[in-house]
């Protein structure tokens, strides 16, 4: 049976992520700040959930997460859902520093220790993250955000060199969302090419179970994507980026 960590599960895509896995019986480890529906998941699944407080922005995470890995009875697939938006057009430098605390710094701490678990126990293992669509340019209405998706793209492919390198046996998918219906989007706002987390969701364990190192979700989005990565910089720079309706 496949042992699962999700990093990021109390809401959104990683806590459909894991009713979806956790109702067809695969074991899995669940990590969030908050905790309240993970219990509630143990409750329910009892035999298929264990869980833990992990925050990914405090420096004791990496071993947090060795304990929730010794407590589901080891990993074979890393999810890192984890992360933050912020609508900060008024660039309160906090509120920046904020996001790439999470979205950044977070991430490579979490899947330098997912990667270091794979290599030091000698063990064939698969790593996903879920970034978005937004790191393809930099976006000025979400400045930080576009930025830290920029960066987990980046070290995505050099812990793929790495693991080439050294030859450890380790797979990597990279999922890019369009806007999702979560919690990390304004209830009052309308965003374009929305999708519904149940789809997302569904998408991702698609391309999980195919080993697919990228995947866009879904063809309108990376349709969009194709679109903004061949405007030269001079014109993108130009452009008013509106992603969210007021």
């Amino acid at each position: 049976m496949k042992r699962i960590i999700i990093m990021g599960a109390s809401s959104g895509i990683g806590l459909e992520l894991a009713e979806m896995l956790a109702s067809r019986g695969v074991r899995v480890g669940l990590a969030a700040r908050h905790t309240e529906r993970l219990h509630a998941l143990k409750g329910k699944y009892p035999e298929t959930v264990e869980y833990m407080s992990i925050d990914i922005t405090h420096r004791d995470a990496p071993a947090r997460l060795h304990e929730l890995i010794d407590k589901t009875g080891g990993m074979d697939i890393y999810i890192h859902v984890s992360g933050v938006l912020r609508d900060n057009t008024d660039l309160d430098p906090q509120t920046e520093v904020d996001v790439v605390n999470t979205n950044a710094a977070g991430f490579a701490r979490m899947l330098s220790a997912a990667y270091g678990y794979f290599r030091d126990h000698g063990r064939k293992g698969h790593i996903v993250a879920v970034s978005s669509v937004a790191g393809t340019k930099g976006i000025g209405r979400l400045a930080a955000y576009s930025a830290s998706k920029a960066f987990d793209t980046s070290y995505m492919v050099a812990l793929e060199q790495l693991a080439n390198s050294e030859d450890v046996d380790v797979r990597f998918t990279e999922i890019l969302p369009g806007w999702v219906r979560t919690p990390l989007l304004d209830s009052e706002s309308s965003y374009p090419m929305e999708m519904d987390v149940e789809y997302v969701a569904y998408m991702i364990l698609k391309a999980i179970a195919s080993k697919r190192r990228r995947a866009v979700i879904d063809w309108r989005w990376r349709a969009l994507r194709s679109l903004w990565r061949l405007l030269p910089e001079r014109l993108w720079v130009r452009m008013d980026i509106a992603l969210i309706n007021d």
